[in-house]
């Protein structure tokens, strides 16, 4: 019994209740904007409803947590491609079978659709990407142990392998907000893969040089007509044209961002209070959730939220130094650098410092699909810690006999 009972302890205290409670935390803030947004909103379900659904969409993602955090490093390893290649085919799956009404909304065929039932593929296939990526690193840098600038190369080359088929097919959908999310996992994974900084260095400055160029396309009449020749759509410009004049049409295109931005500006210091909303804003349960914090929290209820954010990221690079494992360091990274992007781009878009995108909140926007693929990201970071936990209780035991 002693012995069972010294077993129990060993299990709790491989669990990171750091990233629980920055999860936990998450969640409450998400369930009080769901139903404030849905309240307010008529035509949005039932606002008990919309808090159940939520509800239900994290006890599956706190499920997939606790199955995942049964995988070690190696288990997670063997999984990838497979992981990978089932995503691929649910990429493929959706450009025939999306949801016919919502592409006609958002312009993308991006989503499932089973009777009231919906579902992104493309948010589980960004965990899948990570593990992909971090095996790919792993084993080049286990091959070609110095870094050079052919090896390096070879490398990227190979990243690029994995990472050019979900571009494409995301292309196909129409979805250019969500490869912005896969890119910027890339770049995150290509950073501390180790690749010489004579490499890093001119392609951070042609990143730059593009931005440049990209700002001057968006901006000019033949940027734009370039723009137009190469794919880009009308409503794409149109987002573009209000993010850089949000005033300049609060009516059509632009209601939305103006309405956000004058929904956070409402809430000032400390916010009108719970569930009190006088700004109404479109679509505001899951892309624009972020204008409720700011209208019923204010400035220290969103700043409280932001400072929940970096208490999980500094428990998740935390966790990364600690398992000192090269596999896991870049699944960690990919995951943080998804978290963050959408941290970044939301609140971004909500505030009008950038162009609507389409990108939900992590942990707080209504979706299930979104929810669910972070949720899978938690629980690979969380299988680090535990198994970590796991072989240093063993090591200590052999030590001890």
């Amino acid at each position: 019994m002693p012995e069972q009972k010294h077993s129990e302890e060993k299990k709790t205290d491989r669990i990171d209740y750091g990233i629980l409670f920055s999860i936990m935390m998450l969640a409450l803030f998400s369930l009080m904007a769901v139903y404030v947004a849905t309240t307010h909103d008529t035509s949005s379900a039932s606002p008990i409803r919309a808090v159940i659904m939520q509800v239900a969409w994290y006890v599956i993602g706190t499920i997939a947590v606790v199955i995942l955090m049964q995988f070690d490093a190696e288990q997670l390893w063997k999984i990838a491609p497979y992981a990978y290649a089932a995503g691929i085919v649910l990429l493929v799956a959706v450009l025939f079978l999306y949801d016919r009404r919502s592409a006609g909304y958002t312009g993308a065929k991006s989503w499932f659709k089973f009777h009231s039932f919906t579902f992104q593929p493309s948010e589980v296939m960004k965990p899948a990407f990570i593990l992909a990526l971090g095996r790919v690193v792993t084993q080049h840098n286990a091959k070609y142990t110095v870094h050079s600038v052919r090896n390096d190369f070879i490398l990227i080359g190979e990243m690029l392998v994995w990472t050019i088929p979900v571009a494409v097919l995301l292309k196909l959908q129409n979805d250019f907000g969500t490869m912005l999310v896969f890119l910027a996992i890339f770049a995150g994974v290509v950073l501390v893969s180790g690749v010489n900084w004579k490499i890093l260095t001119p392609a951070i400055a042609f990143v730059a040089v593009v931005g440049v160029a990209g700002i001057l396309l968006v901006t000019t009449d033949w940027g734009r007509n370039i723009l137009g020749m190469a794919g880009f759509k009308a409503y794409q410009f149109q987002r573009i044209n209000n993010w850089l004049n949000p005033s300049q049409d609060t009516s059509n295109s632009g209601y939305q961002l103006w309405q956000s931005m004058k929904a956070i500006g409402s809430g000032r210091m400390t916010g009108r209070g719970f569930n009190v909303s006088r700004v109404y804003v479109p679509v505001r349960e899951s892309d624009m959730i972020f204008s409720v914090i700011g209208e019923n929290f204010g400035f220290l209820g969103s700043c409280a939220l932001i400072l929940l954010y970096f208490l999980l990221i500094s428990q998740m690079i935390k966790v990364t130094f600690d398992t000192k494992n090269e596999f896991y360091a870049y699944v960690s990274t990919g995951v943080i650098m998804m978290i963050l992007f959408h941290v970044f781009e939301n609140i971004g878009m909500s505030i009008g410092l950038l162009p609507l995108t389409g990108i939900p909140l992590p942990f707080i926007s209504q979706g299930g699909s979104a929810l669910l693929g972070n949720m899978i990201g938690i629980g690979l970071i969380m299988s680090m810690r535990y198994h970590y936990k796991s072989y240093m209780f063993s090591s200590a035991r052999d030590k001890k006999f």
